[in-house]
């Protein structure tokens, strides 16, 4: 099976900044998963980051760790 790449799209115009993603995770073909969270707001909301799927499922399971 080959991996693919995330879909995350940055614009910055006019000094503001638009983040999006599209929240699906596949491998191959098949969808894994259709509601994962790639972008993440860190340090106290001040910079934004998109990650790739599997990571950004990561974060969520550490994130119910914490809890």
């Amino acid at each position: 099976m080959k991996f693919h790449a995330t879909t995350i799209l940055t614009v910055r115009r006019n000094g503001k900044v638009a983040m999006g993603g599209d929240g699906q995770v596949t491998l191959g073909t098949a969808i894994m998963k259709a509601d994962a969270m790639k972008i993440r707001r860190l340090m106290d909301g001040k910079v934004l980051c998109g990650f790739a799927g599997a990571s950004a499922d990561a974060f969520a399971l550490m994130e119910r760790f914490e809890e």
